[in-house]
């Protein structure tokens, strides 16, 4: 599959999903990476008119398990999340963009770990997130 063909069909997976309804896109995919925007509007900001803690774990944990999955044989097996933290760095104002790119720090028979950074339109890190996968078989 050429690289077009993967986001394509990473974002249409996205179909009715907490990732559509947030505006999560899948933007470039490589080697052990994937990377995505989510926009800050009234769906993903706390009151303040920034862009909530809660929906950049979830962008997160979006980009991180889906790239999980991509690095498996996807027909014996499947990957969940165990453990995700972040740090939060900076604010995105609602109106702007965040950007993510996933990164596999261990890519293991059972388990897998993930790097996530977020970053503002200007390129600064606004958020840095670890998380750990399960490798599981498929069964029958």
């Amino acid at each position: 599959m050429s690289k077009e063909e993967i986001l394509k069909a990473i974002n249409e997976r996205q179909k009715n999903t907490m990732s559509e309804y947030l505006g999560i896109e899948f933007t470039d995919v490589g080697e052990n990476y994937l990377c995505a925007k989510m926009p800050a509007t009234e769906k993903t900001i706390q009151p303040m008119g920034i862009l909530h803690g809660g929906a950049s774990v979830v962008l997160a944990e979006t980009l991180g398990s889906v790239a999980a999955n991509f690095s498996v044989d996807r027909e014996k097996y499947y990957c969940v999340g165990l453990e995700i933290n972040a740090n939060h760095i900076r604010s995105v104002k609602k109106g702007e963009w965040v950007f993510g790119k996933a990164t596999a720090l261990h890519l293991g028979k059972t388990t897998q770990v993930w790097e996530i950074r977020l970053h503002n339109e200007e390129g600064k890190t606004t958020c840095i997130s670890r998380l750990t996968m399960a490798v599981l078989e498929r069964k029958g």
